[in-house]
C-alpha cells in the first residue's frame, strides 16, 4: 500500500565543493531537531560505483570531457534514485543526498555547459524538499583529496590529467560563485553547524 502524503519522507540535498566538507557537515549536525539528523539514511555520491570504477582502470586512457562526465553523473544519480532514495522516502523516511543537483549543475556551468542542457539533463530528479550549502574549506586552493572522495575532485583529477590548461583554482573559484548565487536566489540554504 503506497504510503498518504503525509507519510512520504523528505529528500534534503547537501551541496558543496568539497567531499570531506559534505562529510563534515554531516557529523556536526548535533541538534536533534536538525533536518540533517531525523535523516533515514544519507546517498553518497557515486552509490554505482561506476567513477571508482572508472578510476580503477588505465587512467592514461581516461579522458572525458565535462558533459560525459556529467552524462556518468546523471547516470549515477539515476541508480541512487532508483535503489536508494526512492525507496526510503516512500517507506516515510528523510533521505540526504550528497551531493545532488546544484553542484553538479556548477560544475556543469562552471566548466561551459549551458544552462539549458542542464536542466534538460537533470530533468528526470525530483526537486529536494530542502536544499543545504555547506560552508567551504579552503577557499582558495583546487582540491586535495583523492579523486574517489567525491564527484568535483573526480572531475578535477582527470581534467587535470587531460587538458593542460586546466585549472582546478579557477574550476572551484567559478563552482563556488554559482553556488553562492544559488544561496542569494533561494535554492539553497546555508547549513548551520
Amino acid at each position: 500500500m503506497p504510503p498518504t502524503n503525509d507519510q512520504r519522507g523528505r529528500l534534503i540535498a547537501l551541496e558543496g565543493t568539497r567531499a570531506t566538507d559534505l562529510r563534515r557537515a554531516m557529523e556536526r549536525t548535533r541538534p536533534r531537531r536538525h533536518p540533517l539528523r531525523a535523516a533515514g539514511g544519507v546517498s553518497w555520491w557515486d552509490a554505482s560505483g561506476t567513477f571508482y570504477e572508472m578510476w580503477l582502470g588505465k587512467r592514461r586512457h581516461l579522458t572525458p570531457s565535462p558533459r560525459t562526465l556529467l552524462l556518468l553523473y546523471a547516470s549515477d544519480l539515476s541508480f541512487r534514485l532508483r535503489w536508494e532514495i526512492q525507496p526510503a522516502l516512500a517507506a516515510g523516511r528523510t533521505v540526504v543526498a550528497a551531493p545532488y543537483l546544484e553542484s553538479a549543475i556548477a560544475f556543469g556551468r562552471a566548466s561551459g555547459l549551458s544552462r539549458r542542457w542542464l536542466a534538460e539533463l537533470f530533468r528526470f530528479a525530483p526537486q529536494p524538499d530542502l536544499c543545504y550549502r555547506v560552508k567551504e574549506g579552503k577557499k582558495s586552493s583546487g582540491w586535495k583529496g583523492k579523486p574517489t572522495d567525491g564527484f568535483a575532485e573526480f572531475c578535477s583529477a582527470v581534467l587535470s590529467e587531460t587538458a593542460p590548461s586546466f585549472n582546478s583554482v579557477d574550476l572551484r573559484a567559478a563552482m563556488m560563485a554559482l553556488l553562492d548565487a544559488s544561496e542569494r536566489r533561494r535554492a539553497c540554504r546555508r547549513l548551520a553547524s
